[in-house]
């Protein structure tokens, strides 16, 4: 556990901070946490209530206040001042919409203030009552970091007899980041369970547990491919740069002092070849490709988008190393946040500060149409490591293309492109795929193969979307010659 997050519990505990929400799922890592609070402050009582068993940690009152949420408050009151105490509400949001409750609580928040106790509230998620917004502070709890799960993973080879050798640990500590402890001892039980000890044979295990996380989630997509870099044509400037950030993933890299990469922003039309660009990176660089729609992170529960956009933050860096491919991000955040309460806001003021601040390793791959309903903060220095606009492709990719589309279906193809590929300009590498494809479908309805004709009568009848997104395009480039954006294709605008 970082010690800075236990720092500020105990000053929360110190300054007599009445009543405090830690925001995580994880009640046995609390209360874990909590007795070794209480142990380094010395001398503090910590007591657990929940609805079925009452009270538990006193011995004369031992299951007191059963299914009575109200008698668990007044338990402090027949507490000694001398004697500081924590006390562990579980599920207690469920029951502060009672009025009796939250005038209790209120009560509280002033009271304690003169005492030496503690309320802590935990819960994944609470929609605080306004009445009680400013009696409560916040305390978000991480996920496991790397020395919780090394010690952890010790502690469970060590007790099943068979202690696991330096190398083995560092995978399985690498492999287990961003699980939780009850997802890393649930997985650690099945391979005792399996075998009697903890092994590399265990990786597979623990990387089918992250693809179950993903699935439940309903937040973002496992995405399978097998794209490479070689199904893009043109794009160099953007190759060379995406190389030398996979170099800085290395452990070799950080020895040097380089940062983890934070990630790339791919802007153009549609069809230039930003979500191929995103699958090619995740197969060439050996990450899964986890896919974001950002309609799905907002909700018609009130709290719930911003809970949701927790939510798949955690699910991606459970999944560390990997790509986190946000599709059209300039959709999700286009809208007026007057007329949505200010959720898109808040869910773009967490995600910022998430892309800002994190160390994880996940590589984010923001594609985006347009440049115009993207906000500023989103597109300044920090959140990527650069921008990029993917142009239409010039006469030598537009070859290139046709090319490479052409092998696919026809290996073995002798047709002359040249005029093709001038009467394509303005084309992009998708409606070239189409043109392929159309040709095909012309020639195949005559029983015969096709020809440089029939390539020729497809792109005539294909009108491009330069022509009639042509506007769009235009605010593009005008916006890239500002020198804030790089061109894929090479150089700068």
């Amino acid at each position: 556990m970082s010690e800075i997050w236990k720092d500020r519990l105990d000053l929360l505990i110190r300054s007599r901070t009445p009543i405090v929400w830690i925001r995580t799922p994880e009640e046995e890592r609390v209360e874990r946490l909590l007795e070794q609070a209480c142990h380094r402050l010395g001398g503090r009582l910590l007591l657990r209530w929940d609805f079925i068993e009452g009270l538990q940690g006193l011995s004369n009152k031992q299951g007191y206040a059963t299914r009575n949420p109200i008698a668990a408050l007044e338990c402090l009151d027949d507490l000694p001042s001398t004697q500081p105490t924590l006390l562990l509400l579980l599920d207690f949001h469920l029951y502060c919409e009672d009025l009796a409750i939250l005038r209790r609580l209120r009560n509280l928040s002033r009271q304690l203030r003169q005492q030496s106790h503690t309320l802590i509230i935990t819960a994944s998620e609470w929609k605080l009552p306004l009445d009680i917004e400013e009696c409560i502070t916040l305390l978000d709890l991480p996920l496991p970091d790397k020395e919780e799960v090394n010690q952890l993973l010790s502690s469970i080879a060590n007790a099943s007899g068979t202690p696991l050798e330096s190398e083995t640990l560092e995978q399985l500590t690498q492999c287990c980041s961003g699980l939780s402890e009850q997802r890393i001892r649930q997985v650690a039980a099945q391979a005792l369970a399996r075998r009697g000890f903890l092994g590399p044979e265990d990786l597979a295990n623990i990387l089918e547990e992250k693809r179950q996380a993903i699935a439940r989630s309903e937040l973002l997509e496992y995405y399978s491919t097998d794209a490479t870099t070689a199904d893009i044509s043109g794009l160099e400037s953007l190759k060379i740069w995406l190389n030398q950030r996979h170099l800085a993933f290395s452990d070799e890299a950080r020895r040097y002092g380089l940062p983890l990469p934070r990630g790339v922003l791919l802007l153009g039309p549609q069809g230039t070849g930003k979500s191929l660009t995103a699958k090619a990176i995740a197969h060439s660089w050996a990450m899964p490709l986890l896919r974001l729609d950002v309609g799905r992170l907002f909700s018609g529960l009130v709290g719930a988008s911003e809970a949701r956009t927790r939510e798949m933050i955690q699910l991606a860096e459970a999944m560390s190393p990997c790509i986190l491919w946000i599709d059209e991000i300039d959709k999700g955040f286009s809208g007026d946040s007057r007329n949505d309460g200010g959720t898109s806001q808040r869910v773009l003021a967490t995600l910022l500060t998430w892309m800002s601040d994190k160390e994880s390793a996940v590589f984010i791959v923001a594609t985006a149409n347009n440049i115009e309903p993207l906000p500023p903060e989103l597109i300044r220095k920090g959140r990527f490591d650069e921008i990029f606009l993917l142009e239409l492709p010039n006469v030598n990719e537009r070859r290139a293309i046709l090319e490479l589309h052409l092998k696919r279906r026809r290996p073995n193809h002798n047709i002359f492109l040249e005029i093709v590929v001038d009467r394509t300009e303005n084309f992009s590498g998708a409606e070239l795929e189409q043109i392929v494809i159309e040709a095909m479908h012309l020639a195949f309805s005559e029983h015969r193969d096709f020809v440089e004709s029939d390539l020729i009568v497809a792109a005539t009848q294909l009108i491009p979307l330069a022509v009639t997104a042509g506007e769009q395009l235009k605010v593009l480039r005008e916006w890239a010659r500002s020198g804030k954006i790089r061109l894929a294709s090479g150089g700068w605008i």
